[in-house]
């Protein structure tokens, strides 16, 4: 029994070698017990192959502060990462989001955390203080190098830096599963390609829209518009009172009704997502006046699947809108 046992016991740790030390010195009964054995750990061996049945696989558990940089992630990891997003409600205004005790719980278990920074999620500070786990943290400004004492935080919408942004999340997820640094590699590698199409969307704006005057109610759609070379006429103050949850002053509101009951401006950006008495009032204006009105979000909307799909757009219904203010009389 002690022969047998030490026969079942190479079989399981070498079934090539087992064979080879039984059939010395062993009676037929047992030589043939053993090279059953050893078929059947041989077979059981190639089943558990063929059928996947090994090691659970490990993801990287991965919390973003915002449903776009969550989305960016989740393009990166594949199945190697699960990511939960904080703020997801696109009719809620982001800068009254509120956190509770679920959301530190997420927080967590999190081996990657992302945020936007410059004082767009400050709320994110907190969370992180009161977490002793020992997370990665991206946080978007500082990697673009943002700062200032009033930067536009709408880090996203600059989408020529996205991918600087994607990298340093890709970094933070090898970092977490170093095993699947190819897969984060080769993900990253096409999301940036992924990104070709909205380049060129704002190569064609550009292009044919070079300095065509604009408003935006917030500097949400801003680093986009920077980067097509439009000119935005919006007071600098009215923007930033709406972004405070704050009415503006009254030159301020008066100089931003004048751009478009005079028709200063050719389409006015509206952030959907924050709707007061003063921008309900400023939209209805311009659809007066014959302004577009292109709606703009800071949240990636549910009936979006990617953030290249939702950035995209956006930019195309803002093309459609110059070109039909260029096209009038």
């Amino acid at each position: 029994m002690l022969f047998l046992s030490k026969m079942v016991t190479v079989s399981v740790m070498g079934r090539k070698r087992l064979l080879m030390l039984c059939v010395h010195g062993a009676s037929t009964y047992v030589r043939w017990l053993v090279v059953s054995f050893v078929g059947f750990a041989a077979s059981a061996a190639a089943l558990s192959e063929a059928t996947g049945a090994t090691t659970p696989r490990q993801v990287v558990h991965v919390v973003a502060a915002e449903n776009f940089w969550g989305n960016i992630a989740s393009q990166l990891g594949g199945r190697d990462v699960s990511v939960t997003s904080l703020i997801t409600n696109p009719n809620a205004d982001p800068h009254l989001f509120e956190t509770d005790a679920a959301d530190a719980a997420k927080l967590a278990q999190a081996r990657v955390v992302i945020e936007n920074g410059a004082g767009y999620d400050g709320w994110m500070t907190f969370l992180l203080s009161a977490d002793s786990g020992d997370s990665t943290v991206v946080n978007a400004a500082s990697v673009l190098h943002i700062g200032g004492s009033d930067p536009n935080p709408h880090l996203w919408y600059d989408i020529p830096k996205v991918p600087k942004v994607a990298a340093a999340i890709a970094a933070a997820l090898t970092k977490a599963a170093p095993q699947d640094s190819s897969t984060f590699q080769r993900n990253l590698d096409r999301f940036d390609a992924s990104l070709a199409p909205l380049n060129a969307m704002l190569a064609q704006l550009r292009e044919h829209f070079s300095k065509a005057p604009v408003a935006y109610t917030e500097r949400v759609p801003g680093y986009a518009l920077a980067v097509a070379h439009l000119s935005v006429k919006t007071p600098p103050g009215f923007a930033r009172a709406i972004e405070d949850g704050e009415d503006p002053g009254p030159a301020d509101t008066l100089s931003m009704e004048q751009l478009l009951t005079k028709h200063q401006v050719d389409v006015l950006l509206y952030n959907v997502q924050t709707v007061t008495p003063v921008t309900t009032q400023i939209r209805s204006l311009a659809e007066k006046s014959g302004i577009a009105v292109v709606g703009v979000s800071e949240t990636m909307p549910l009936s979006d699947t990617t953030y290249q799909q939702w950035q995209l757009a956006q930019l195309t219904a803002l093309d459609h809108a110059l070109q039909g203010a260029t096209s009038k009389p």
